[in-house]
């Protein structure tokens, strides 16, 4: 999955790339979008973006946050399967 996922945050950073080179090419000069500032971004991209899904999996699979994960916790409990 981080495979794929490397591949789609590169694949938006060809197309912020390529959108830099059409404003440059129309004479549109944004200090800001360059080509530093693309690298970086793409290296946040690449490193927050797992970060947030094994935190969202660790919500989504935590027993303590939701009241209904608390019920469920409880019925395993009772079957003796936790």
């Amino acid at each position: 999955m981080t495979d794929k996922l490397k591949q789609y945050i590169a694949l938006f950073g060809g197309l912020l790339s390529a959108v830099l080179l059409f404003l440059q090419a129309l004479n549109v000069n944004l200090w800001w979008l360059n080509d530093q500032t693309i690298d970086t971004f793409i290296n946040v991209l690449v490193t927050a973006v797992p970060f947030i899904l094994i935190v969202y999996g660790v919500y989504k699979n935590s027993y303590i946050v939701t009241k209904q994960a608390k019920e469920q916790e409880e019925l395993l409990k009772q079957k003796g399967l936790k």
